[in-house]
């Protein structure tokens, strides 16, 4: 009975003695932070994640800076010429009867074709000279050719190239407005400006 309690007893101290002896630190798998204390990490590269249907959506789109300007295209850089002059930039210059004197507003009229040729350098222009029909064809004729010399030699003034500049006269074989009076007349006295090659 006595060696029964003395082996218990022996037992129950070793067990107490085991228990109450330093403990081991923890093992740890990996090269985390808890491996080295003081570690730091990067975060993984994402990518997007998928949706309910399985497809990963498209990536953003490019935003452009709004500091960079957005250039426009000129629509008629690379119209046709029979479409220009379907809706011409220049404009006609009209005349009083019987006259190939430029008045005021024939010159405001020609400083803005002036314009427009130099912005659109490889313009090649004709300048038709236009009468009434009253007068012989003779005459109107001629008079159209001084006309358009007249309107040829004033777009010179204003910087555009002679070489730039051709002219004929038509006399009153194209009237503008069909109608044999005054308003009609007043139309057809012109120095028309056609657009005839381009780069």
């Amino acid at each position: 009975m006595k060696r029964t309690l003395l082996w218990i007893s022996a037992l129950t101290i070793a067990t107490m003695v085991s228990a109450c002896g330093p403990k081991r630190p923890a093992t740890t798998t990996g090269q985390g932070p808890a491996a080295f204390p003081g570690a730091t990490t990067s975060a993984p590269a994402t990518t997007p994640a998928p949706t309910s249907s399985g497809v990963v959506p498209p990536p953003p789109p490019v935003v452009i800076p709004p500091d960079q300007p957005v250039v426009a295209i000129d629509p008629l850089t690379k119209a046709p010429i029979e479409a220009i002059n379907k809706d011409s930039p220049l404009k006609p210059v009209y005349f009083a009867y019987d006259s190939d004197v430029l008045d005021d507003a024939a010159r405001k009229a020609m400083a803005d074709n002036a314009e427009v040729m130099k912005k659109y350098s490889t313009w090649i222009v004709t300048i038709e000279g236009h009468c009434d029909e009253r007068g012989t064809a003779e005459y109107n004729l001629a008079l159209g050719d001084r006309r358009a010399i007249a309107a040829k030699n004033y777009m010179v003034t204003l910087g555009v190239p002679a070489e730039r500049l051709r002219t004929v006269s038509y006399g009153n074989e194209f009237p503008f407005d069909p109608a044999h009076d005054e308003s009609a007349w007043k139309q057809n006295r012109r120095a028309h400006f056609m657009l005839t090659a381009k780069d």
